[in-house]
């Protein structure tokens, strides 16, 4: 069975959520009622950007895949805007002294196997509003049924 895109999003939309206690969007910014810290700057936005699949042999050839996406912080400042990035890519690929991933990403019927930093386009400033873009893949495959 392939790999839904949509719920690697949600998995990551939350974790981030969660692990930098700051809102995050999933494909505009957070309303007010986002938890946890509603439309209240900074917060992050998750960006779908596509799905690649493959499989191991002899197998189901689309039981892996890679997903891409876009996380971009939002802030008032420059200062803040890094800091929230800061925060984006330590919940993504920060490690424990084991080597493990320090948060879960948990999506049902998979396990990710894999994550790491694609992209990263750093800050920008328009009318006030400070950005950061990073982009990352997370390498999912799925479980047996």
């Amino acid at each position: 069975m392939p790999v839904s895109g949509r719920l690697v999003s949600l998995a990551v939309q939350s974790m981030l959520a969660t692990t930098t206690t700051r809102s995050c969007g999933y494909g505009t910014a957070p309303i007010s009622t986002s938890t946890p810290t509603g439309a209240t700057v900074p917060y992050s936005v998750l960006y779908p950007l596509g799905v690649t699949t493959s499989g191991p042999p002899y197998g189901d050839g689309d039981a892996d895949a890679r997903v891409l996406f876009q996380v971009t912080s939002v802030a008032s400042t420059a200062e803040q805007v890094e800091w929230m990035a800061d925060k984006v890519r330590t919940a993504l690929l920060g490690r424990t002294t084991g080597g493990d991933f320090a948060t879960a990403i948990t999506v049902a019927g998979c396990l990710v196997i894999g994550r790491e930093l694609d992209k990263e386009e750093g800050i920008s400033v328009s009318g006030g509003v400070y950005s950061y873009v990073q982009r990352y893949v997370v390498t999912v495959t799925t479980l047996g049924s």
